[in-house]
């Protein structure tokens, strides 16, 4: 699982930050989830390694233009390039008007290519290998973030462990990987979980913005691998974030600590804290550090990968 941050500034673009878009990257089954779509994503994603072909399901949090407004832009271009997948689209009521009222005043048709479904707190998306859940946030317009929940793995199979023991290749090999106990041939019992390694553990991922600290963000990422949270404001600029109900550093560092995740990753920045004013980015980070050692700065292209049972890596650099 691979996290992608094509936009990381609040309200307006920078020079060096779009606004909001993340990407999560499936490397093992070559697709791509969108968490918002900002204004001018889809030229962010040509500057990425995303490929917008594997593009399958985009998560809105709410109807700001700041998260929405890449959008039609998005799916239209995915049609005029050929791109006959369909695209599922999820989001807070009012969105599948919206993207149809874009379609009738630039008669553009999607066709069937995309299904857009309204969220409630609760299941939002269930396959075999990931759930996806939501609950409302604390914010000026019905706003929700999302918590993605890999399943839990069988452990690798030992082949060398059942080919010891005399066991044939086949389909009794699936079975054993299963954690079946299976009868061979011979009466004896093999147990599958004796010839497995342990399982692994699903990963967490948490995306909270736009909000002011609320007990949902808690909620969502307790015990997430990593918390992706909004920090528009400095800590002395709490009662702004008060007034228009957006989150401060100490804010995203304070629902991570409380959720108990592993690595919180802050974005959605004001531009009020671009380099050459008297309070800055770094800053920001210093005051959630404060309080969350574990407490990353988001940037635009910042690719992210969220391993198993070892520490997260950063895999790029590029500012």
């Amino acid at each position: 699982m691979e996290i992608t941050f094509l936009g990381t500034s609040s309200g307006v673009p920078t020079r060096s930050r779009n606004v909001s878009s993340v990407a999560l990257r499936l490397p093992q089954r070559a697709e791509v989830w969108l968490f918002d779509c900002g204004e001018g994503t889809q030229h962010q994603i040509l500057r990425s390694e995303i490929k917008i072909s594997q593009i399958r399901r985009i998560f809105v949090t709410h109807m700001h233009g700041d998260h929405i407004f890449g959008l039609m832009g998005l799916i239209a271009s995915c049609g005029l390039a050929g791109n006959a997948q369909p695209i599922d689209i999820y989001g807070p009521s009012g969105l599948g008007e919206y993207l149809r009222s874009c379609c009738k005043y630039s008669h553009t048709n999607f066709a069937n290519r995309v299904k857009v479904s309204v969220v409630k707190p609760g299941l939002v998306y269930e396959d075999e290998e990931f759930t996806v859940s939501c609950l409302q946030l604390t914010h000026r317009v019905p706003a929700f973030g999302y918590r993605i929940s890999e399943k839990d793995r069988s452990g690798r199979f030992l082949v060398e462990k059942a080919a010891a023991l005399g066991i044939p290749p086949g389909p009794i090999y699936g079975k054993l990987k299963r954690g079946e106990i299976v009868t061979l041939p011979d009466g004896r019992r093999i147990r599958g979980a004796d010839l497995c390694e342990e399982p692994e553990i699903g990963r967490k991922i948490a995306y909270c913005t736009d909000t002011v600290f609320c007990d949902a963000a808690v909620e969502l990422a307790r015990d997430a691998d990593v918390l992706i949270h909004e920090a528009t404001f400095a800590h002395q600029d709490a009662q702004l974030a008060f007034d228009r109900l957006h989150s401060t550093s100490t804010m995203a560092a304070q629902t991570a600590l409380t959720a108990g995740v592993k690595q919180l990753i802050m974005t959605h920045f004001s531009p009020r804290y671009a380099p050459g004013n008297s309070l800055q980015i770094n800053n920001l980070l210093e005051e959630a550090k404060a309080i969350f050692p574990h407490t990353k700065l988001a940037y635009d292209f910042l690719t992210y990968e969220v391993p198993r049972r070892r520490q997260a890596k950063v895999l790029s650099t590029r500012s």
